[in-house]
């Protein structure tokens, strides 16, 4: 009886420690599965991490395009006023950004300018207006708001002659005196058109604070003949050089940007 009864205990305590193996077994296969998942969450979120860093720099590194009216004065029109006794000129001009490189632009002013030569004497004085548009060719750096551009404006003038003496000039100059025309006469009405090519440069000095330079070549399409004599001078357009219909100038503006809206490019 001794040898069965030891046999069934030994079986007994057998069994016990396998099924105490088993069960340290299965939660150790449970620890480690339960690390495994913690691993593999830690790396996930270590994964979505920098994607997530990456979207926010990508973000960062987009430019704002700046949209506001810009507004301003051509600074020479004043400075010549200032030194030079037989003109006076004040002008007004402004540009709006419709896309990227496209900018609505218009100048309006007045000019009033004494023409003396050796054959008269006319005072012209009018009001002008040109309206057209630029492209700014430089791509900008970051948030830098510079332009190189080239533009085109048709413009149209308001004007009038005084003609306060005048020399006729005559081909029997030997014998007969010139004759020399001293009272006033005034040539109201008149109207001129062209168009104008610009090319220019503007740049921020100071947030929303631009200085610019611009070349124009105009290009007088039709005018309004006085009678008896051309027109020498005509509002926004300048001298007309002996009648050939092309005008030349320059500017050096001063404007200010009155900021709106940005939007990323």
């Amino acid at each position: 009886m001794k040898p069965i009864l030891l046999y069934r205990t030994s079986l007994i305590v057998f069994l016990l420690l396998v099924s105490i193996a088993v069960q340290g077994q299965n939660d150790g296969i449970s620890k480690i599965n339960g690390t495994v998942k913690t691993v593999d969450s830690s790396k996930t979120k270590k994964v979505k991490t920098p994607k997530k860093q990456a979207k926010t720099e990508n973000d960062s590194t987009k430019i704002k395009l700046k949209y506001g009216l810009r507004l301003g004065t051509d600074a020479s029109k004043l400075l010549k006023s200032a030194l030079d006794d037989d003109y006076q000129g004040l002008e007004i001009n402004g540009d709006y950004r419709l896309t990227k490189h496209f900018y609505a632009a218009a100048e309006i002013g007045t000019e009033e300018k004494n023409t003396i030569t050796d054959y008269m004497d006319i005072t012209t004085a009018g009001a002008y207006l040109k309206a057209g548009v630029d492209y700014n060719m430089y791509e900008n750096w970051l948030d830098m708001d510079n332009m190189i551009y080239v533009g085109f404006r048709v413009g149209g003038s308001a004007f009038s002659h005084d003609l306060n003496t005048a020399t006729i000039y005559t081909t029997n100059q030997y014998w007969a005196p010139q004759l020399t025309l001293t009272d006033k006469v005034e040539f109201n009405d008149l109207t001129a058109f062209w168009a104008e090519l610009q090319l220019g440069i503007k740049a921020e000095v100071l947030k929303n604070l631009y200085m610019g330079l611009n070349v124009q070549l105009r290009f007088l399409i039709t005018e309004t003949d006085p009678g008896n004599f051309e027109n020498v001078y005509i509002p926004g357009f300048g001298k007309t050089y002996d009648s050939s219909g092309i005008g030349a100038g320059f500017g050096y503006t001063i404007a200010y940007r009155i900021p709106l809206f940005s939007k990323y490019k």
